[in-house]
């Protein structure tokens, strides 16, 4: 399999349309980006930076296949602050 440095890249796009296509904010991105969950951004100049977009299609398409299982809820009745009051409990 080539890698992507060995790849054409056939179309790239900038910020403003990666958004339309994920759905996800930019702090998002770039902490996915880091962990090498996403595609990797490259500069076209030092102020424009674009993604691959054969490489974001492939990133959602495995997503699509491979389930991600959801965040748990968190234990509300553990919080120090403004409690979670219970069906037995009398409010003040």
């Amino acid at each position: 399999m080539p890698s992507v440095s060995d790849r054409p890249i056939k179309r790239s796009i900038r910020r403003n349309e990666l958004r339309e296509i994920v759905p996800l904010a930019d702090s998002t991105i770039y902490e996915m980006e880091q962990r090498g969950e996403f595609p990797r951004r490259f500069a076209l100049s030092p102020r424009c930076v674009v993604w691959d977009l054969a490489e974001v299609e492939a990133w959602l398409e495995s997503r699509r296949t491979r389930p991600i299982p959801r965040a748990k809820h968190p234990d509300v009745a553990q919080r120090k602050f403004r409690p979670v009051k219970g069906q037995g409990r009398a409010q003040a």
